[in-house]
């Protein structure tokens, strides 16, 4: 049997075969923006071919297929979802508008010239009803069926295609809100429905009623998307499950996204850590630093100890997300990351994309402006013959055309203008590295750097270089790199319920009682992926913080009935983790607890990669010729290999280039490489 990885991308369509004697066979195909499904079924007839089988015969001998996606992402970054409509409790519409009052934390405080926060629905669209839970979860009034319906058919009357309810208090207690979200669901077939209280069930109104309409406002998109998709691939053949990459670094079953699309932003990805972790176990390094440069974005985690972080604190555009997500950074820098000179005559690159469609200009399918695609072509490092296979032979006279209208007002020649986009856009690489690992408190040249995405083999070295990182990891499957991580990933889901108390008058039945309930719940969700229910880890954790703190900690919780032993215990875990985050505690200060949570696992089936062939230290026999590759203002004649020819432990100095199937690998001098035996490439700083 196989399992099958898919990433949809903004450029490309990722999908990665791993069989049953732990070879891995990779495929790219453009995205088709229009309807990623085409892409999908592109990429999987391209394995079929591989594998010299129908599409049909290939598919039913996979058991697994996962499933990431940018979809959600894009459908909000680029405002093209559904018109959404919001049922509140009444005198409170206006309350995702004011927000908490501040500015966006991303934006400089002295910047006086924001412009005002525009939400996903329109005030006309945000209608109240008479209803009210208290923070206690005591129902002071029941909601009115009459109202919401009213409420219903007005926005209905306006075209809307979903519907978000978000009362006050749901989180509670979420009776009021349950009954309205049956009633519209029951009434109103045609409309996608979401409820606060099955979003995000936690304090803080505004958190909770902003990330549902993030919810109602991709959902229609996202759910016909993947159930048009599941639908066309069990036509074809598909006959084992399919399971879609979570924000949270969790896999779940297509129907329970469908209702609940937000949980797809950051859905691809969010799986590049774990292939970090992977890849960390297999070559016995820790402190790893996953980056991932495709070709619209540029996306970096530290994982300092090989552990995945994961954070509430997501922005999405001016939008706020507060469900759980792997933290991952991301800025627009990508191969197809444009070019361009700003107002002060400044080069900038990124961050615009040429992304699919029409591509960088060296594509030739109708892209004029220069990317960074076009900028690694004339300096040699991506050959024009050999791009993706061959499959998409690069234009070099297109590419030179493009770069020259950045050259011309610099008077650079296009030599050096290639360069200039090429260390550029390496700048604002390293400086987000920097973002996620200095100014925590980090020394990043403590870390070994994991490089992913097509171009990031290209680019890793150079970042390196620029920020003193002394190892780099280039896997071979480096251009699919987050559907690699796929492989490598949990089934489960992550529950929460917010109880608000100080640790002096925590009621601990109150608390016993909220983690039983999200344990049936837990079972119930594994049950419905058919996992046997004594395969499942229950992991408990904890948010607190000192009163009258902001930011809170999250902590991890015993499992069982908990008593008043395992309440200091749990106070002095929580000392301990703040001095360990922050470099300090205060042991005499009073500490609330804010949310409790519960993170439900199988672990993924096991699997194990093929190992490649050994040879000596020489690495001559895989030589293929020379060509000239511009480094530090220099062209120098650089060997070319082939990577289908390198051996395990050959070793060689740069400047090289390794030239995969799906990406480049470029050793600039300075630099040596080694293959290990799984056909990783060691690149180390000389």
């Amino acid at each position: 049997m196989k399992r099958i990885a898919i990433d949809v991308g903004g450029t490309f369509t990722d999908c990665l075969v791993l069989d049953a004697s732990g070879a891995l066979s990779a495929f790219k195909s453009p995205t088709t923006p229009q309807d990623p499904t085409q892409g999908v079924r592109q990429a999987l007839e391209q394995a079929a071919q591989h594998f010299e089988q129908p599409l049909s015969t290939f598919l039913k001998d996979v058991d697994l297929l996962m499933h990431g996606t940018t979809l959600a992402t894009n459908t909000l970054i680029n405002k093209a979802g559904a018109k959404t409509g919001m049922i509140t409790t009444k005198n409170f519409r206006d309350l995702v508008e004011i927000r908490r009052g501040i500015k966006d934390p991303r934006v400089s405080m002295y910047n006086l010239f924001i412009p005002p926060y525009e939400p996903l629905v329109p005030r006309y669209l945000r209608l109240g009803v008479t209803e009210r839970t208290l923070w206690n979860g005591e129902v002071l009034k029941t909601v009115s069926p009459t109202e919401v319906r009213e409420a219903a058919e007005k926005l209905r009357q306006e075209g809307v295609q979903s519907i978000a309810v978000c009362f006050l208090h749901s989180y509670a207690n979420p009776q009021n809100e349950e009954a309205a979200a049956n009633l519209l669901r029951g009434s109103f077939a045609d409309l996608y429905v979401c409820a606060s209280h099955d979003i995000l069930p936690v304090w803080g109104e505004y958190e909770r009623f902003s990330t549902t309409l993030v919810d109602a406002y991709v959902g229609p998109v996202v759910s016909q998307y993947l159930r048009k998709l599941e639908r066309e691939l069990k036509r074809s053949g598909l006959k084992g499950a399919m399971l879609m990459i979570l924000a949270n670094g969790l896999t779940q079953t297509v129907e329970h996204c469908a209702k609940r699309a937000v949980f797809l932003i950051g859905s691809g990805p969010a799986a590049q850590p774990s292939a970090g972790t992977f890849l960390g176990s297999l070559t016995k390094q820790r402190d790893l630093l996953t980056m991932d440069m495709g070709g619209t974005s540029f996306d970096v985690c530290l994982l300092p100890g090989g552990e995945i972080p994961t954070t509430t604190e997501m922005w999405q555009e001016d939008h706020r997300v507060a469900i759980k997500i792997v933290d991952v950074r991301s800025i627009g820098a990508g191969g197809g990351s444009i070019a361009w000179i700003d107002s002060l005559g400044l080069l900038r690159v990124g961050p615009q994309s040429a992304g699919a469609e029409p591509g960088p200009a060296c594509y030739n399918r109708g892209g004029t402006q220069p990317t960074v695609t076009d900028a690694d072509l004339l300096l040699g490092y991506v050959p024009a013959d050999f791009f993706l296979g061959g499959s998409i032979p690069l234009d070099a006279g297109a590419a030179t055309k493009a770069v020259k209208s950045v050259a011309g007002p610099h008077k650079m020649s296009v030599d050096e203008a290639a360069e200039a986009i090429f260390t550029t856009v390496n700048m604002n690489m390293a400086n987000q590295i920097t973002e996620v690992s200095t100014k925590r408190g980090y020394d990043v040249r403590d870390f070994t750097l994991v490089a992913g995405g097509g171009a990031g083999a290209v680019h890793a070295a150079f970042i390196a270089e620029q920020l003193g990182i002394e190892k780099i990891i280039v896997p071979s499957t480096a251009a699919l790199f987050s559907a690699f991580g796929m492989f490598s990933m949990d089934l489960g889901r992550d529950f929460a319920r917010s109880f608000v108390s100080r640790a002096l008058r925590l009621d601990l039945r109150r608390v016993n009682s909220l983690y039983a309930q999200m344990e049936k719940e837990a079972r119930a969700n594994i049950r419905s992926m058919k996992i046997p229910v004594q395969d499942v880890v229950l992991n408990r954790t904890a948010e607190m913080r000192y009163v009258r703190q902001f930011h809170q900690v999250e902590v991890e919780m015993p499992n069982g009935k908990l008593g008043a032993a395992d309440l200091e215990l749990i106070l002095n875990n929580f000392h301990k983790r703040h001095d360990e985050l922050f470099t300090f505690s205060m042991p005499w200060r009073e500490v609330e607890f804010l949310t409790f949570r519960l993170k439900a696992v199988a672990p993924r089936a096991p699997f194990k990669l093929s190992k490649i062939k050994p040879g000596k230290a020489d690495a001559k026999a895989a030589l293929k010729s020379k060509r000239p590759c511009r480094f530090h203002g220099r062209q120098l004649d650089t060997p070319i290999y082939d990577s289908d020819r390198l051996l395990a432990n050959n070793t060689f100095k740069g400047p090289a280039i390794i030239e995969e199937p799906t990406t480049t690998v470029v050793i600039p001098p300075g630099f040596a490489c080694a293959i290990d035996a799984y056909k990783n490439y060691i690149l180390t700083r000389r």
